[in-house]
């Protein structure tokens, strides 16, 4: 058996309404938010007695995004909040953007910090962006041909 697609990818935060409202103002739709508990969520996570509130995002081609804010047991923060983007493990999220300056400019005003831009080559360009939490998040604008295709959901 093979890989379908990839569903969702998870980040922890702590505050749950300030990320949701990051990932928002950068296009993607709440699908839905619940609250999770009990010794089976737990034994499923690896952690015991949990009591979380996830929210799931989605991108415009169906890509997700979860969300958990964990009221027990509390999350556990590892370095710094705002770790650099060279340290071991899952350090950003790319989407792929139309209008990268407006789209830098709306989440600037949205309190996000801009880490740095270039252009490759004749075909993208990037940004990084720093969010709420120190999440960092790529955007890449495609250059000079038409836009590759979307993905369709499975």
């Amino acid at each position: 058996m093979t890989v379908k697609r990839m569903d969702n990818v998870l980040i922890v935060v702590d505050d749950l309404d300030a990320v949701k409202a990051f990932f928002v103002e950068l296009g993607l739709t709440l699908e839905g938010q619940t609250t999770v508990e009990g010794p089976a969520i737990g034994s499923l996570i690896g952690l015991g007695d949990v009591r979380a509130t996830l929210a799931m995002l989605r991108t415009p081609d169906g890509q997700g995004i979860e969300l958990d804010k964990f009221h027990t047991p509390d999350a556990v923060r590892f370095g710094p909040v705002n770790t650099p983007v060279n340290a071991l493990g899952l350090r950003r999220v790319m989407f792929a953007v139309d209008g990268i300056d407006a789209v830098v400019a709306r989440m600037q005003a949205h309190g996000a910090e801009l880490i740095g831009q270039m252009q490759y080559g004749e075909s993208y360009r990037l940004a990084y962006i720093r969010g709420p939490e120190g999440l960092i998040v790529g955007l890449a604008e495609q250059l000079g041909q038409e836009q590759q295709p979307k993905h369709s959901q499975d």
